[in-house]
C-alpha cells in the first residue's frame, strides 16, 4: 500500500531525520550517476527529493507519483514537473527514458510485477534504472516511524531475481542509511561519519536501504546475409568425390 504524499513530504522535507536520509540516499545515487546531461530522467513513487541535482543539465526531468499516494508540486519555486499517474500506466512513450529512479514505488505497490513491466517499457535501449528499497535485514525496515518501515522489504537476492524476471539486467548495487533511524541528536550529528564508515565496510549487507542499478538490454540484430551464408555448402568439402555405393552384397 502506497504512503500518503503529505506524510512523505513531511518526513523528507520537515524532519531532521528525513533530510539526513534524503542526503545519504542521494549521495549514493550521485555516486552511480554523477550527471545526466541531455538525458530524460524520470522518478516514480516519491523519488523527486533525489532528482534535483539533474534539473540543470538533463533534457527533461519528470516525477511520476502513483494515484494511491497523491501528488505534490515539485520542484518548489519552479515550473511543476510532477504528474499523478496510474502506477501501471505511465504517460510516457515506449523507450523514452534514459534514467529511471524508483523510491517508495516498488515495495509499496500491490502489483510490483506490472510496475516492473512498465519500467521495462519506458526505458530506452541501454537505459538504466535504480531501484531503492528497504533492506529486509536492516534497522530501517523494522521501524514504522519512517517510510522505509512500510511495504515489502527486500534482500539483494530477492530484488535481483524479481528484476531479472521482468527482463532487466542487474549491473551493480550499493547501500545507504547505515545508522539507526533515530531522531536523537547524537545519531543525527554523526550521520555523515556513519555513512562513510558503512560504505567502507559493506555495500549492501548493513545498510537500511538497497540501491540496485539495472539496464535494459536489447538483443543485437543478425547481420544482413548471415542466414544465406550459413545455408551455403561448406567450401572445405569442395572437390571431395561423392561416395559410390559398393556392388558387394552383405
Amino acid at each position: 500500500m502506497h504512503l500518503d504524499v503529505l506524510d512523505l513530504r513531511q518526513f523528507y522535507y520537515r524532519t531532521r531525520l528525513g533530510r539526513a536520509a534524503q542526503k545519504a540516499v542521494r549521495d549514493r545515487l550521485l555516486a552511480m550517476w554523477p550527471e545526466a546531461k541531455g538525458q530524460t530522467v524520470v522518478g516514480f513513487g516519491f523519488a523527486v527529493p533525489l532528482l534535483r541535482p539533474y534539473l540543470a543539465d538533463a533534457r527533461r526531468v519528470v516525477g511520476l507519483m502513483p494515484a494511491p499516494q497523491g501528488v505534490m508540486h515539485w520542484p518548489a519555486g519552479m515550473v511543476n514537473v510532477s504528474v499523478l499517474v496510474e502506477e501501471t500506466l505511465w504517460p510516457l512513450e515506449t523507450g523514452a527514458v534514459d534514467k529511471l529512479v524508483l523510491l517508495h514505488g516498488l515495495e509499496t505497490s500491490e502489483n510490483p510485477t506490472a510496475v516492473l513491466d512498465e519500467c521495462c517499457r519506458v526505458l530506452g535501449p541501454g537505459g538504466r534504472a535504480v531501484f531503492i528499497v528497504p533492506n529486509r535485514s536492516g534497522l530501517w525496515a523494522r521501524r514504522d516511524k519512517t517510510p522505509f518501515g512500510f511495504g515489502r522489504p527486500y534482500s539483494l537476492g530477492q530484488l535481483e531475481a524479481q528484476v531479472k524476471r521482468a527482463g532487466l539486467v542487474p549491473e551493480r548495487h550499493a547501500a545507504a542509511l547505515f545508522g539507526p533511524p533515530s531522531e536523537g541528536k547524537f545519531w543525527l550529528r554523526i550521520t555523515g561519519f556513519i555513512e562513510r564508515l558503512g560504505q567502507r565496510l559493506s555495500r549492501s549487507g548493513g545498510g537500511g536501504v538497497i540501491l540496485l542499478e539495472v539496464s535494459k538490454q536489447v538483443p543485437a540484430r543478425p547481420r544482413p546475409g548471415l542466414a544465406a551464408r550459413v545455408r551455403r555448402p561448406l567450401r572445405v568439402l569442395e572437390g571431395v568425390p561423392e561416395p559410390v555405393a559398393s556392388g558387394r552384397s552383405g
